[in-house]
């Protein structure tokens, strides 16, 4: 892909682990039953409140629950018929703009905002299609960088509507809720009209409702063990299902994978003759220095190097997740097979230091210092452990953990555990979630009975962990972690006076 010469490999950083990504979940975060001492700052303007005006919230209520009486995320029938369908009857919208798709186990939706900032930075109107939500369900498609206003959303679900219905009407099964959101998202896009499309796919990638795009880029984050009821039981079988998105033709950004991973996906490049660029190889992070509120990083793109480029995020996963973005950005314009030059530096670095990803190692109370990651699988929470390590100076941690049913949470209880100085065990809302003394029960296995404790509402756990942070005089060096689920960081979020 690139036209630079072969580096020394040396160079490059080693990689260091998969990014905290979302689990998806239809519940609709709620706030709890009471005010918490803990409140926190304003909400930030990349995740919505609820509709300040009584009637618009009324109506986007009403859509998402006629979504919520469809087949849930995570209820699937493998197969892009019945989108593939509702496309069709609305004339193919997601043809009408070029698109850049993303699969993989972690690091999907950060990655997918970091191409997003780097495509409006050069002027270009971009959608964005995300999954799950953080606190509102019109987080998951954004326009100009900003999630669409409720009074859109309602009308590009009233506008499909009929349509969806007639597709209902000829297929074995109704359109689900992801299915639906996904031709929301195209149609929008088409309406606004967009410049380009950043898709992240929702599960897999062959049978997903989004791999009915063409996308010229695709972009392979690292893959993990996840879902594997669905997607396979090791790296290379996942791989297989992800590999679904390369497309004849297009080019290939690949985060380092796993060794059986990466054969199955460079495989299928072949087959479809698609261009490859491989992080370490074409691509990379040359180096990276922790900064304030982040990291300073030297990325190696298709067109060359990017010296001091701000990002303000923490991890090393993020450094990765950056040099990924910048990569695929790069191919979309040429770079590495058109032309030969880096993109401009100052437009590159201003479009990092813009950078935000919700629920992704985020700030949102200080005194003590609480902070909000969504790792849900054990991958995820081995990259969130080392980063916590790097990025924050914490005497002691505790963490607060709600996870799902369907997920490996000793797996995940396992990484956290040599930086928790105790666990509080809790429950969010949805009704996925593991039940508190299931959870407790692996927990106390892990950590020993002294150092958990169990707080079914959300509310309470927060309010106890943030207690035992300041306990012994240590205000100033004590923490807590919200993990386990985007469902569990949504919910706090929402408690601590963030949306």
């Amino acid at each position: 892909m690139s036209e630079l010469p072969p580096d020394d490999s040396d160079s490059f950083d080693e990689i260091v682990a998969n990014e905290t990504e979302r689990d998806p979940d239809l519940a609709v975060i709620e706030a709890g039953s009471r005010t918490l001492r803990t409140q926190g700052g304003a909400p930030q303007g990349d995740v919505p409140a609820r509709p300040a005006d009584p009637e618009v919230d009324k109506a986007l209520r009403a859509v998402e629950a006629e979504l919520a009486g469809r087949w849930g995320e995570t209820k699937l029938e493998p197969s892009v018929s019945r989108i593939s369908a509702l496309m069709d009857v609305l004339g193919e919208p997601q043809r009408a703009y070029p698109s850049i798709h993303i699969t993989g186990t972690n690091g999907k939706t950060s990655t997918a905002r970091m191409i997003e900032a780097l495509l409006r930075a050069f002027e270009l109107r971009t959608g964005r299609y995300t999954s799950p939500h953080v606190q509102s369900i019109t987080e998951r498609i954004s326009l100009d960088g900003e999630p669409i206003p409720a009074e859109r959303f309602i009308e590009t679900y009233e506008d499909i509507k009929p349509y969806v219905e007639m597709v209902d009407t000829q297929q074995e099964y109704r359109l689900s809720f992801f299915e639906v959101l996904t031709g929301m998202a195209y149609a929008a896009f088409a309406d606004a009209p967009v410049d380009v499309a950043v898709v992240e796919v929702g599960m897999g990638g062959s049978w997903d409702a989004t791999n009915v795009i063409e996308a010229d880029v695709a972009v392979v984050t690292p893959i993990d063990l996840d879902h594997t009821d669905r997607l396979g039981e090791t790296h290379g079988e996942i791989a297989t299902e992800k590999s679904g998105v390369i497309k004849q033709d297009a080019t290939v950004i690949l985060a380092q994978q796993p060794v059986d991973a990466a054969q199955v996906l460079l495989k299928k490049a072949v087959e479809v003759d698609a261009t490859v660029a491989r992080e370490g190889l074409e691509f990379g992070v040359v180096a990276r220095n922790v900064a304030v509120g982040g990291q300073l990083m030297t990325l190696r793109g298709l067109g060359g190097e990017y010296e001091e480029v701000y990002l303000p995020l923490h991890g090393a996963y993020q450094a990765h997740n950056a040099a990924v973005a910048l990569a695929a950005v790069e191919a979309f314009f040429g770079v590495g097979a058109a032309r030969a030059d880096r993109l401009d530096i100052e437009t590159v670095r201003k479009a990092f230091a813009g950078v935000s990803s919700p629920g992704r190692l985020e700030v949102v109370r200080r005194s003590p210092t609480v902070v909000l990651d969504a790792a849900h699988n054990p991958a995820g929470a081995r990259a969130t452990a080392e980063a916590v390590g790097e990025a924050f100076d914490f005497s002691r941690l505790i963490g607060v953990v709600g996870a799902s049913g369907d997920k490996n949470v000793r797996g995940l209880l396992e990484a956290f555990e040599p930086i928790f100085a105790e666990v509080v065990i809790t429950q969010n809302s949805s009704h996925r979630a593991m039940d508190v003394d299931e959870l407790a029960g692996i927990a106390v296995e892990i950590f020993g009975d002294d150092r958990v404790q169990v707080e079914p509402r959300l509310d309470d756990a927060l309010e106890a962990a943030i207690t035992l942070a300041e306990e012994e005089g240590e205000f100033a060096g004590g923490g807590v972690l919200v993990t386990g689920s985007v469902i569990t960081v949504g919910e706090a979020r929402l408690l601590l006076g963030r949306g």
